[in-house]
């Protein structure tokens, strides 16, 4: 007898192959047949009219700590994600000292934009080394998960406080760093994490400790993954230095490992860029190299206040006022003299190489605080600037001060342009992903990335079919990521499935909820068309309602397995 049979449904199996109509059973966690059967089931699932695939495996999240007290990884799982992969962009919770854990949580809130108050109340921290953080979380779990092991972590480990201030780490340091590494993945974790984004700070300002060491121990720690089977390397803003001099490629010769990184978008102040950057990659690939680019399938836009907007971090006046507390920026953002810098960084005046101005047109006001303004939501700042005959700046700063910074905004600096993301979605050569699930709560939800490919990019626009987008959703990822019994509905293959309805799978607006630890707000993005979410066999959400099973575990690379034999 079945545990489960799926029944009638339009089977996309993961592989690319065209779609058909047939049945799929589980039994013991795993796909046992596919094809038209008849045998008894525990349970029968009527997917006539639907979609049956393999479960969404989501590369880029930063479910970090939330995983810790959420074994779902809410709201992932709502849009058939059946496995998050986190630990992504340098940063991370394992391996940690007691003195450091308070460094590794201001990281994260403030790169990530995840209360600081939520950590502080969520976090248990019991464990210190990377393979103990691997066992904490595999005791309980909804959805599968992926971990990477992030370089800021591991420094801040070695380092110390010096991860953060001192540039060069001593051989002796680069050594213990590089035996984490290995150990790590020795325990399972899916590969190693890095960051280049030079905006990214803790709470108080200071660099994390990923973006303060040089290039050179980026190439010693790859070169720990030689000789590795499992491993995959992933890198934030690492596009411009692999345009310039080939940086993402170096680390994948040095480790002979897989490498993915942050991003290829389309950015209107370089319009060509994104051409450029792909018939690079195009290029790197047919050299045989495994050097892929991420790339996000949502409206690039991004809900912020002037309490956490992290979009001006480029800006050299701004960054440090943004890190002020809340009077001391009020007054910051009223000083005429801060004014008149930040208007001449705004239109891109005195910008270093990696900083662009704003294109105030596509900056948003989504909701005022006070009811006065309620007639400015839905406008762009330049529109309110005209209306008011200000500078730009003066009309959000303006606003924000009037509002005691509680004015919610959206911003838009880049995407945009369908016909380039098109070029991209379709190109063999990149990687769909950076829903950043977990992160910027209170500003977006990206949890609903693959219900935006299949809804909008397949079904409106016609731009995947539906094969490509699931291969893409599916397959693709789990042979990157080394997740050989995933990504695939045949016999054989763990039973991760998602039962969907093509005509109406779609994205939700955002909206907020107040279930994070300590009372605090983040934004929840619904999900419509989704039927089932299955994973390991086990059905997880039914119309998006839990079922109470836990069936999820950590997913462990086969180098792992290799040493538990």
């Amino acid at each position: 007898m079945y545990d489960l049979l799926i029944k009638d449904g339009l089977i996309v199996d993961g592989s690319g192959m065209p779609s058909y109509y047939g049945d799929v059973a589980i039994k013991s966690g795993k796909i046992a047949e596919v094809g038209r059967l008849d045998g008894p089931a525990l349970r029968v699932i009527n997917a006539k009219g639907r979609v049956v695939a393999p479960g969404f495996i989501d590369n880029h999240c930063h479910f970090d700590a939330q995983v810790t007290w959420d074994p779902l990884c809410t709201f992932s799982p709502n849009h058939g994600v059946t496995t998050v992969i986190f630990g992504n962009c340098s940063l991370g919770l394992a391996p940690v000292r007691p003195e450091g854990q308070e460094a590794l949580a201001m990281m994260l809130s403030r790169v990530e934009a995840i209360p600081i108050e939520s950590l502080e109340a969520g976090i248990d921290w019991d464990w210190e080394t990377f393979p103990e953080y691997l066992d904490k979380i595999d005791q309980r779990l909804g959805v599968n998960v992926g971990v990477m092991i992030g370089h800021s972590a591991i420094r801040q480990y070695v380092m110390g406080d010096d991860a953060r201030e001192r540039e060069h780490a001593t051989d002796e340091e680069i050594e213990a760093m590089k035996a984490i590494v290995r150990d790590g993945i020795k325990a399972g974790a899916v590969g190693l994490s890095f960051d280049r984004n030079r905006g990214h700070l803790d709470l108080l300002g200071r660099k994390i400790p990923g973006i303060v060491a040089p290039f050179e121990e980026i190439y010693k720690l790859c070169s720990a993954l030689q000789g590795l089977s499992s491993g995959v390397l992933q890198c934030g803003s690492a596009y411009p230095h692999e345009i310039k001099e080939g940086f993402a490629s170096k680390m994948g010769d040095i480790s002979g490992r897989p490498v993915v990184y942050n991003q290829i978008t389309y950015n209107q102040n370089v319009p060509n860029q994104w051409r450029e950057h792909l018939d690079i990659v195009e290029e790197r690939v047919k050299e045989g190299r495994q050097v892929y680019p991420v790339i996000n399938p949502r409206p690039q836009s991004v809900r912020f206040t002037m309490r956490n907007g992290q979009i001006f971090d480029r800006l050299p006046t701004w960054q440090p006022l943004m890190l002020l507390e809340p009077a001391e920026k009020i007054a910051a953002f009223r000083d005429p003299v801060n004014r008149e810098k930040m208007r001449s960084e705004a239109d891109g005046i005195n910008l270093p190489p990696t900083a662009f101005g704003i294109v105030w047109e596509r900056v948003y006001v989504t909701r005022a605080a006070s009811e006065q303004n309620r007639g400015l939501e839905g406008k762009s700042i330049a529109a309110i600037a005209a209306a008011q005959g200000k500078n730009p700046v003066d009309a959000l700063l303006d606003l924000a001060v009037e509002e005691n910074l509680n004015t919610s905004f959206r911003n838009s600096q880049s995407g945009g342009d369908n016909g380039a993301m098109a070029t991209m979605l379709q190109s063999p050569y990149t990687v769909i992903g950076l829903s950043d699930a977990g992160a910027h709560v209170v500003f977006e939800a990206g949890y609903g990335y693959s219900s935006i490919v299949l809804g909008h990019w397949v079904r409106d626009e016609g731009v995947l079919t539906l094969e490509e987008a699931v291969r893409k959703l599916t397959f693709m990822q789990a042979s990157l990521y080394g997740m050989h019994d995933r990504g695939l509905l045949w016999q054989g293959m763990a039973a991760d499935i998602v039962v969907f309805d093509l005509a109406t799978i779609a994205a939700e607006e955002p909206e907020e909820i107040y279930d994070l630890p300590a009372g605090m707000m983040r934004l929840n993005q619904p999900a419509t068309g989704v039927d089932f979410t299955i994973v390991n066999g086990e059905i997880l959400l039914e119309k998006g309602i839990h079922s109470g099973a836990l069936p999820g575990r950590v997913m462990r690379n086969s180098a792992y397995a290799t040493a538990t034999v």
